[in-house]
């Protein structure tokens, strides 16, 4: 049987206890944070920063890591590019589903593509996703090199990486844009928190109508 057919034979359930309701019981508005940028931009010392923040703050929170996801839901996936837009679409889908249940979801994820990270935006709903784009230079990534991966893959030893020998397409209009070559992880944060009050996302009081 196709996925095709099986799609066909499937109807949604709609459930009494809805998003809204989710949202109220938890006294915040759900969104994504979607963190985007070269593999040692900083993204996950940033989502993992965020998290603890936001847990200060009283919110309730789920942190999606481009590794951790890797091993588990995604380890049958690749690196070529339709493994790299499945490994995408699966993030994207179990974070529509987390922003569903009420939480502000946090995922740190090269995600190189353009294409890819507008699906996932399409996926998770335009008005609960931010992208936010960890603009760090190549050289700079580089240099930090925190997993030796940049190494491995300037010898030859690691294909289709990232910045190397597959593209990493910038964000054109990123929602917010953060410099961690020139701005420590504080002052990254501080802008991140700035954004989302601004937003009233996840201040006192944040919740959905």
């Amino acid at each position: 049987m196709s996925t095709k057919d099986v799609s066909s034979n499937m109807v949604f359930q709609a459930t009494d206890v809805d998003a809204a309701a989710r949202a109220r019981l938890k006294g915040q508005k759900p969104v994504a944070i979607w963190l985007t940028g070269l593999s040692g931009a900083g993204k996950s010392t940033i989502a993992n920063a965020l998290e603890v923040a936001l847990a200060g703050r009283g919110r309730h929170t789920y942190l999606l890591d481009g590794d951790n996801v890797r091993m588990g839901l995604c380890r049958d996936l690749g690196f070529s590019d339709a493994d790299r837009e499945e490994n995408i679409r699966r993030i994207a889908e179990l974070g529509r589903l987390f922003v569903d249940a009420g939480l502000i979801v946090i995922t740190a994820f090269i995600s190189p593509f353009r294409a890819d990270r507008e699906m996932a935006r399409k996926i998770i709903g335009d008005g609960a996703f931010i992208e936010v784009f960890v603009d760090t230079p190549l050289a700079e990534c580089e240099r930090r090199d925190p997993k030796g991966l940049y190494g491995k893959a300037r010898a030859g030893l690691i294909r289709n990486f990232t910045g190397i020998d597959s593209v990493y397409e910038p964000p054109l209009a990123a929602d917010l844009r953060i410099d961690t070559l020139n701005d420590d992880l504080e002052t990254c944060m501080e802008r991140i928190l700035a954004y989302l009050d601004q937003r009233g996302m996840v201040g006192p009081g944040a919740t959905e109508a």
